[in-house]
């Protein structure tokens, strides 16, 4: 049976945590190693949406990025352990929670997703670039 976007959004957010904005900032300054990866196509993030420190790994190229079978050159070394914790982020949360789904069936076992994206971030009152 075909899913559509809203199917597939809400299956991602049922097997993997999502955390609040806050509390997104908190567990990144208190663990220097966690990740801020944003899922987006770089064109389509704009200026006022970029947290500091967050890298960049759109959701279509993430599963080559994160692969540890690709070839050397096609992977992102950010992404080789598989315990280091990774929050995905987007505009408004939806494919921050499909890219954290795919990196937990890729083996990543501390990974979860901010709930309403760079949005809520921003709404927070949160630093941007």
């Amino acid at each position: 049976m075909a899913k559509t976007f809203r199917q597939m959004v809400q299956e991602a957010k049922a097997e993997v945590p999502g955390v609040s904005p806050v509390e997104a900032q908190r567990r990144l300054q208190e663990d220097p190693d966690a990740l801020l990866l944003e899922v987006r196509d770089a064109g389509n993030i704009p200026v006022d949406e970029r947290a500091p420190n967050m890298m960049n790994i759109s959701l279509g190229t993430l599963p080559i990025r994160a692969d540890l079978e690709v070839p050397e050159d096609r992977r992102d070394p950010r992404l080789q352990d598989r315990s280091r914790q990774v929050i995905t982020t987007c505009g408004l949360g939806n494919l921050a929670a499909m890219g954290a789904r795919l990196l937990k069936e890729m083996g990543f076992t501390n990974v979860s997703y901010m709930e309403g994206g760079m949005q809520a971030w921003k709404d927070a009152g949160l630093p941007t670039d």
